[in-house]
């Protein structure tokens, strides 16, 4: 493998609720890819800009027969916009839900090499006519403000004076109205909130900063569980970008000189990553691989046959022998975090399980080709992922590939990590040996009485790149 600048792999999903994309790299791809020259350019008006990213899907997009023959880019007015009109047909087909996609070069180096980001800190998700916080990331302003998991938004306002109930919002807007309440990405940005939680109903002003979103939390990243006796070790594992690897290395060393053989990797949340980091994971939790073993294989289109590659697994000093590894997964996993889960089925059979409700649905990739002098990065799907047993194409969710399924809900109530919490406790049920009931592939866990169902908020109309590969996140 030779390292270029031009072609950049990863495995990754930003969710919505009208669709998903993807993310990206910033080191050189597991996958020998021959450099790509993209077309030679003196400007970035707006039909350069597009012609550029048609002659990448044009040579690289996995499915080209998908592609209309010919499509002038007159009438779109902007390079996305022109690219979702390429990819509709496979949209269509729900093997492109909006993975194709043209970002900043610069930012995306940036995040995924240090999870740089602007914004309160936080996911969140409705249900019904209510905006709740799922997660709150550590440095950030939504936690320094006490907006913490479980803590539920009211209403919006820049001031207290014009404060609108997110209800009013919801109702006549949708998630999209309260994407625009809550403003830009920018550092500066600032909105009062009313919040509710366990301590009670109160107006807090929080102004989006920079800050760096960490793989790995340190409240709840990385434990080791007792569980009536029997210690489990757990990983709640964000996001897949550089500075984890470090953070795994640590962890599994922790879990390998304390002998721990049972596993819960918590990905509800993960939209996926770097490649390169899911097998890293898959090599962590491989030190019973051999090294002929195959973690997983990529194929591209016909045309680029010669990209395809098969990765063994490589066991590292900090690798431990799993018997049983409990997955956590609701519909926001995705892409590099379905990735590992599929690439341990065929060795581990039903002591390998899906936890929560079924998973997004992404077994492709996307590459990455920069057109600096515009700092355009044209993220395109150039390849599919399959495991040992040659499953992949599970655009539909894990459910109906893993060995065992068990539905649990995601219990905001509690923290993150929590042995009580209820996809946590299923997922030790699971490794206790204990019976649960299985996932419904078409249905999710997260269902109330009303039949609502949470949902992770849908991308705003110009997502920033973290908001692409966090899901939720602002």
């Amino acid at each position: 493998m030779s390292p270029f600048k031009n072609v950049i792999v990863i495995l990754a999903a930003g969710l919505t609720a009208c669709g998903g994309s993807g993310g990206g790299s910033v080191t050189a791809p597991p996958t020998s890819i021959a450099p790509v020259t993209p077309p030679t350019t003196t400007s970035c008006g707006l039909v350069d800009r597009q012609n550029f990213a048609f002659s990448v899907l044009n040579e690289w997009y996995l499915f080209p027969d998908t592609l209309p023959s010919a499509l002038s880019p007159a009438g779109f007015n902007s390079v996305q916009a022109y690219i979702d009109a390429l990819t509709a047909t496979a949209r269509g087909q729900g093997r492109d839900r909006f993975f194709t996609y043209i970002t900043s070069i610069q930012e995306e180096n940036a995040f995924f090499s240090s999870g740089s980001t602007a914004g309160f800190g936080v996911r969140l998700a409705y249900q019904g006519n209510r905006l709740l916080t799922i997660e709150a990331f550590e440095g950030a302003p939504a936690l320094n403000a006490g907006i913490d998991r479980g803590t539920e938004i009211l209403a919006i306002g820049t001031s207290t004076s014009n404060l609108v109930t997110v209800a009013d919002i919801l109702t006549a807007q949708g998630p999209n109205g309260v994407n625009d309440a809550l403003g830009p990405s920018t550092a500066g940005t600032s909105r009062v909130l009313r919040i509710t939680d366990t301590a009670g109903t109160r107006d807090v002003t929080v102004t989006k900063a920079n800050f760096n979103i960490e793989p790995l939390s340190s409240r709840y990243g990385s434990k080791i569980i007792d569980d009536g006796g029997q210690r489990v070790g757990y990983i709640n594992m964000r996001t897949f970008i550089t500075t984890a690897d470090n953070q795994l290395r640590t962890a599994f060393a922790d879990f390998r000189a304390q002998g721990i053989t049972n596993f819960v990797i918590d990905f509800r949340y993960n939209g996926g990553g770097l490649v390169s980091t899911a097998e890293l994971m898959g090599d962590l939790m491989g030190g019973n691989r051999f090294s002929s073993d195959v973690f997983s294989v990529t194929r591209f289109r016909a045309s680029k046959s010669s990209n395809n590659e098969t990765r063994r697994f490589s066991p590292q000093p900090q690798s431990v022998s799993p018997v049983k590894i409990a997955f956590i997964s609701t519909n926001a996993t995705a892409s590099a975090s379905e990735l590992v889960m599929n690439s341990f089925t065929p060795f581990l059979g039903v002591n390998a399980a899906l936890i929560g409700s079924n998973s997004f649905g992404k077994p492709v990739g996307q590459i990455a080709v920069d057109q600096a002098s515009c700092d355009d990065r044209i993220r395109v799907v150039a390849f599919a992922k399959d495991n040992a047993a040659g499953q992949g194409d599970y655009f539909s969710g894990l459910a109906g590939t893993m060995g065992t399924t068990c539905a649990a809900a995601d219990d905001i109530t509690r923290p993150l990590g929590d042995p009580q919490e209820a996809s946590l406790r299923t997922a030790l049920d699971f490794v206790a040996g204990r019976s649960c009931t299985p996932v419904i592939a078409s249905q999710s866990a997260q269902r109330t009485s009303t039949r609502q169902q949470r949902e992770i908020m849908p991308l705003p109309t110009n997502p920033s790149l973290a908001q692409r590969e966090v899901p939720g996140s602002f």
